[in-house]
């Protein structure tokens, strides 16, 4: 593909919000035309889906597939854009999720952890009581107990999304290396990935998420298959340091990362 100055490249934003999410109020086309106008190449679609919190923040599949093939059929000639989702899987809810996964379409599945039991994270209520090393921990193990029984997703999102939610700072990635090494090893076995999710900066965290160490455990352990995404809810989040991103994963070792196809990775060279 020919960028506008002439020159090759790829670049894909694999994890957008829009209205069709709870926690979004970005219009569909307006995430499109602002990513052709930043020269993105490719671009997917990854709305919320999360059984058991209050309120069951699930999106409206139909109406969310009827409005991404409106705006793909208009913008074909312009930007590939795919059709995605984001599973916010718990142990109790994987049968909903599988029954979804077979209903529609999907060229790419990220496979996230926003709660546990039911708490959520992000309002530090699963925190609460516990030390640091007891919610960290859990947090990965939930991760590691949901990939043993549930296989219709693509990638592990923001793998250590634990950490923007951290009031004791960042617990040292060594310290769940056993856990990482797990988790990691399961997904290489089943043909998944990991996403890099660049909301880092706009959280303000002192590394990539994942981090530079996980990064580099994956890749040390064979891993491949690597996505990068935005986790766009606003327009000033559209293709967000993607190319940054690319550079630091070549400075890490890989030589390409992923795009997706009716679940199928496609790689492309960085």
């Amino acid at each position: 593909i020919l960028n506008k100055k002439g020159g090759i490249k790829m670049l894909a934003d694999y994890h957008m919000h829009t209205n069709y999410s709870n926690d979004s109020q970005y219009d569909m086309e307006k995430a499109i035309l602002k990513a052709i106008d930043m020269g993105l190449d490719e671009i997917c679609f990854t709305e919320h889906s999360d059984y058991g919190t209050m309120g069951n923040y699930v999106v409206d599949y139909e109406d969310y597939y009827q409005g991404y093939l409106k705006w793909k059929e208009k913008y074909k000639n312009q930007i590939v854009i795919k059709f995605g989702c984001e599973f916010g899987v718990q142990m109790h809810t994987i049968s909903s999720f599988q029954k979804d996964f077979q209903e529609y379409p999907f060229d790419f599945i990220i496979l996230s952890n926003h709660q546990i039991d039911d708490i959520e994270f992000w309002t530090y209520k699963y925190q609460e009581g516990k030390t640091q090393r007891e919610y960290n921990r859990g947090y990965y193990q939930a991760i590691y107990d949901v990939i043993q029984k549930f296989d219709d997703y693509s990638v592990l999102g923001h793998l250590d999304m634990i950490k923007r939610y951290d009031k004791h700072g960042n617990y040292p990635d060594e310290d769940v290396k056993d856990i990482l090494i797990k988790i990691l090893k399961h997904i290489i076995k089943k043909g998944k990935g990991i996403e890099v999710n660049t909301s880092c900066f706009r959280y303000q965290l002192n590394d990539l998420t994942p981090s530079h160490y996980i990064l580099e455990l994956y890749h040390q352990l064979g891993g491949t298959i690597i996505t990068v995404g935005s986790d766009t809810h606003e327009e000033e989040h559209v293709g967000c340091r993607i190319q940054y991103v690319y550079d630091e994963l070549k400075k890490i070792g890989y030589d390409s990362f992923c795009t997706f196809e009716k679940m199928k990775p496609i790689f492309h060279k960085l």
